[in-house]
């Protein structure tokens, strides 16, 4: 009788630190053994305070670095970074990121400058290199962005787990929810993750999780996607938190379902069904952790 060889489900719960509610969302999801990772925004003014009661926690939930071009204010002079910011100093929020992207507005070597000034803060915060990386937005899919992260990657040892955004084809057809979204970050995700492969950085090879608010209404939402997803290393994309009203006019408003979609996932992944869908689709849960400097290979086509 042949062994069905085991999955892998890393869980990274993208924005820790964006506001105190969400991270204690985060936080009671991994004291509960759902969340395998969180992403960290180092230049949130939340962000010292998160990492204060991650340590207090005992530290046991993997942090990464998320890297951050479209909220709250950058970390570098804003003297220094002219392109990636407004007049009031805080970052162009991704509608109008990638309008002047799009009109070849910004500046590669101010996202440089901008992102080694965050990879630094994170080390300041966290004690050492992240070992997993994620960009907010996944701004990091727009050439440029994508190829000077990379360089400031390059030299960290080991090498980090960047997210590899794709899923296969058929699963974008069978699987409702967001799909002129899913299929235009997934045509450029494919490029990314060849550019990724080909300097060595570990990864996933599918995502799964990308959405929009009204799709987390369903409480199947997280276990439909474990279901449909194929092959052996497995990302789940998530964005869990408690009812946060410091991201109104930051990350969202009150009335476009995004406060409301981070309480709705935090509850989806609680369920036991979710943990009982892993189980049953053949998953193990996985840390960054035991991925980063292990080379993967590119995530099939489909």
């Amino acid at each position: 009788m042949s062994v069905k060889p085991q999955r892998r489900l890393l869980v990274i719960a993208d924005d820790f630190g964006i506001g105190p509610n969400t991270t204690t969302g985060i936080l009671q999801l991994a004291a509960h053994g759902v969340i395998t990772g969180s992403a960290l925004l180092v230049n949130s003014p939340y962000a010292e305070q998160s990492v204060r009661k991650w340590r207090q926690l005992g530290s046991a939930l993997e942090l990464g670095w998320h890297p951050n071009l479209t909220l709250d204010s950058p970390l570098a002079p804003t003297a220094q970074i002219p392109s990636l910011v407004r007049d009031d100093g805080t970052f162009w929020p991704l509608p109008d990121f990638l309008k002047r992207w799009f009109l070849g507005l910004l500046d590669p070597p101010e996202i440089e400058l901008e992102w080694r000034y965050q990879l630094q803060r994170f080390i300041d915060l966290v004690g050492h290199p992240p070992l997993f990386v994620n960009c907010h937005q996944h701004v990091g899919l727009f050439a440029p962005v994508g190829d000077v992260l990379c360089r400031l990657l390059a030299p960290l040892k080991p090498k980090p787990y960047v997210r590899r955004i794709q899923e296969p084809w058929r699963v974008v057809q069978n699987l409702a929810g967001a799909r002129a979204k899913r299929s235009f970050l997934g045509w450029l995700g494919r490029g990314q993750s060849r550019h990724l492969d080909a300097h060595g950085f570990p990864g996933n090879d599918w995502l799964a999780g990308i959405t929009k608010p009204e799709c987390v209404l369903d409480p199947d939402f997280f276990t439909r996607w474990l279901k449909a997803m194929p092959d052996k290393v497995v990302e789940l994309m998530c964005h869990p938190g408690r009812l946060d009203p410091t991201l109104v006019g930051r990350d969202c408003t009150e009335s476009d379902g995004l406060l409301q979609q981070r309480v709705n996932e935090l509850r989806w992944l609680r369920a036991p069904e979710f943990m009982e869908a892993a189980a049953e689709a053949g998953f193990r849960l996985t840390s960054p952790a035991e991925l980063a400097g292990v080379r993967q290979t590119s995530a099939r086509s489909a």
